[in-house]
């Protein structure tokens, strides 16, 4: 198949996906679409030579360090501190899955699938990227195709949950607003500033001189410096966890613009070889490879939602959150943005009656699931993935 045929058709799964997820409102997501597609297709209609046929397997993997250094610039660490309960408690989620499935899921389906389901499940898609990459060189196919097919389902297990938990803390507080027991947050209460550094060590790039030219290479030139800082470090510490680290430092300190690939506009291109990544083991998938996978999958989110309700319970009493406010805190490692923004906005519209009560549940929900789903998928869980590709 030609390079353009393979693009178009790659691209055509990608726009079902995202327009089912649309419809149904994130609760089908773009991810579980595609992915059930391109599983489904590979067994009766689709070349399983599809992605390399696109040529897009390099230049998704070009993409990982960037996109990493660009999610460095999404949220100031003003932001975290400012939250830092809800930043405590996606942490502790995360370390839950990690804790979960190395210590109870691993007797059960292997250590192998436990270290490798930790990164998917406590995360996104950059983390799978990370578990796939160490088991595909490993040639464990079988378990790239199980961490892949436990970011396709994650949404199932964590959006409903996220939901139901948010709908009881929303009723909560709506009851204490109606009463006049809680009082609507304080407007002068602002955020930090996102395109104003933290520490101004670097002087800005002009306006006119933040095009996307010069915009990528600056994105990309720090994510070239993690690569080497890590090689420095003999791979003691894991290059993608640096790609984040120097994103979020070169941004504080104003080299890098806020959401430096949006400003590029090239967010979406990049996403896009990216999922190929991602989906790149689906052809070896077998329909008896995953029938034999079913159980470990069910396993491996049993043991993780549980961990992760005993952890955000312990913290929530620490953090003085209800218990429903921290599950759903927590279990945004399965889900992330767009989601926590949807869930967040379906549940304070559903249960307000007016637009001042949905506008007070907002500013009470809508942030820390924001703060949260940042914390679990952008920063915690690359952290758990680089560190536990090593036992694979």
């Amino acid at each position: 198949m030609d390079a353009l045929t393979a693009f178009v058709i790659i691209a055509a799964v990608f726009a079902v996906g995202d327009f089912v997820a649309c419809k149904t409102k994130a609760i089908c997501s773009m991810i579980f679409v595609s992915g059930l597609v391109f599983l489904v297709g590979f067994w009766y209609f689709i070349p399983k030579t599809l992605f390399a046929d696109s040529q897009l397997i390099q230049v998704g993997i070009l993409s990982i360090p960037i996109l990493l250094v660009y999610m460095g610039t999404l949220m100031k660490l003003k932001d975290l501190k400012d939250e830092w309960k809800t930043v405590l408690i996606a942490f502790g989620a995360v370390v839950a899955v990690g804790i979960s499935m190395l210590f109870v899921a691993s007797p059960i389906i292997g250590k192998q699938f436990a270290v490798a389901g930790a990164g998917p499940i406590s995360g996104g898609v950059v983390a799978t990227f990370m578990v796939n990459e160490v088991a595909t060189a490993k040639g464990l196919d079988e378990v790239a195709v199980f961490a892949t097919l436990l970011l396709v389902l994650q949404t199932f297990v964590g959006l409903p949950i996220a939901s139901i938990c948010l709908a009881k803390e929303g009723k909560k507080l709506h009851s204490q607003f109606k009463a006049g027991e809680v009082l609507m947050a304080d407007p002068s209460k602002d955020g930090a500033e996102p395109d104003k550094p933290t520490w101004k060590i670097f002087p800005a790039t002009p306006k006119q001189l933040q095009t996307p030219f010069i915009l990528i290479m600056k994105t990309a030139l720090i994510g070239l410096l993690a690569f080497k800082a890590a090689a420095l470090t003999g791979g003691v510490v894991n290059k993608y966890i640096l790609c984040l680290v120097f994103g979020m430092l070169f941004y504080e300190t104003g080299f890098l613009e806020h959401k430096i690939m949006d400003k590029a506009n090239a967010t979406g291109f990049l996403l896009f070889p990216l999922m190929v990544i991602i989906f790149l083991n689906l052809p070896k998938a077998t329909p008896d490879m995953v029938a034999k996978l079913i159980t470990p999958i069910v396993i491996a989110f049993a043991v993780s939602v549980v961990g992760i309700a005993i952890f955000t319970f312990v913290l929530g009493k620490f953090c003085k959150y209800s218990w429903n406010l921290s599950l759903a805190i927590g279990v945004t490692c399965m889900f992330g943005f767009p989601g926590t923004f949807i869930v967040a906005q379906e549940v304070c519209q559903a249960v307000s009656d007016t637009p001042e009560e949905k506008e007070f549940l907002l500013s009470r929900l809508l942030p820390k699931m924001l703060v949260a789903g940042f914390t679990t998928v952008t920063i915690a869980s690359v952290v758990l993935a680089g560190v536990l590709v090593k036992y694979i």
